[in-house]
């Protein structure tokens, strides 16, 4: 097939096991199929030239998009530590969703190791994800299957999220501190190389190990601010104090709509953190504001 200015690449990603969605468009997505190599030449061939010998095979895929899948269900899976069927292929068609069945169409099953969410403020949120394969690949189906580039009613332009806090570990999180366009939340699954010796040429088999995330806001400095009597305003004092215990305490990352955009509606993820990190910034006859960095302790739940 020529390749011509204009061509369609996506990656798409099926979560849930049934319904499959566009995770990243040609212009935001890479693949590298790696063959890992290992120096065969013997002692007796002084002088001669490098013979390598291919000891396995591995792949990985890295995406930057806006929210085109189902956070809840990545979320998921990251928790879960499952593998996910991942695809890549030319398209054609209306918004380029059906795929055409390239020869170099791929598919397989791959870990979710890791992904940045920012909730960028009035706007869809964004997802850099990297996928690191824990299977063979295999020639992706024929022609004539349409994916949806987005899980309709899920995510809108003027969507709004939320950092909220509780006091400790067990009061439920009621404190915004950190606004949509200045939020981060990092998911990290550690994977290791779970091939034996006998396995040379094969594809590489990977196994999780372990679980981790964090999260990352600003905020100005709103002394005695007054929202609802629901949602506070989490102030300096309070962060303060929280650094200064140096233990856990309740978070949920949420939607919010009404006054202010205050409110707290439907949440998207939420646990325990530490704040491992306070910085004050105080600029010379401007708002005083502080950046936090929450490190996760223990499980996260996925929703409320």
């Amino acid at each position: 097939m020529a390749t011509l200015k204009g061509q369609n690449f996506r990656i798409l990603a099926q979560l849930d096991g049934t319904s499959v969605s566009v995770i990243g468009m040609s212009t935001n997505c890479t693949v590298t199929l790696t063959n890992n190599t290992d120096e065969s030449s013997v002692k007796d061939d002084v002088g001669l030239a490098a013979k390598p010998e291919v000891v396995s095979k591995a792949w990985s895929v890295q995406v930057d998009s806006l929210n085109v899948v189902n956070t809840a269900a990545m979320l998921t899976a990251f928790k879960n530590m499952t593998k996910i069927m991942v695809m890549w292929d030319e398209t054609s068609t209306t918004d380029n969703q059906t795929h055409e069945g390239a020869t170099y169409g791929r598919q397989g099953y791959a870990f979710l190791s890791d992904c940045t969410f920012t909730f960028n403020d009035r706007e869809n949120s964004a997802k850099t994800l990297q996928l690191v394969g824990a299977s063979a690949l295999t020639t992706i189906p024929s022609s004539g299957q349409s994916y949806e580039v987005l899980d309709p009613g899920t995510y809108t332009k003027g969507q709004f999220v939320r950092l909220f806090l509780g006091s400790d570990n067990t009061t439920t999180p009621a404190k915004v501190i950190g606004s949509a366009k200045q939020l981060q939340l990092h998911v990290s699954l550690q994977l290791e190389d779970a091939s034996t010796k006998d396995t040379t040429g094969d594809w590489q088999i990977q196994e999780p190990t372990g679980l981790s995330y964090d999260i990352t806001t600003n905020a100005l400095v709103r002394g005695g601010d007054t929202i609802t009597s629901k949602v506070l305003a989490q102030g300096l004092s309070e962060l303060e104090a929280i650094y200064e215990a140096g233990t856990p305490v309740k978070f949920q990352i949420a939607n919010v709509s009404g006054a202010n955009q205050r409110t707290k509606g439907a949440v998207i993820i939420s646990g325990s953190v530490i704040l491992s990190q306070l910085t004050i910034n105080a600029p010379n006859r401007q708002n005083t504001s502080y950046d936090a960095q929450l490190a996760g302790w223990g499980p996260f739940v996925v929703g409320a």
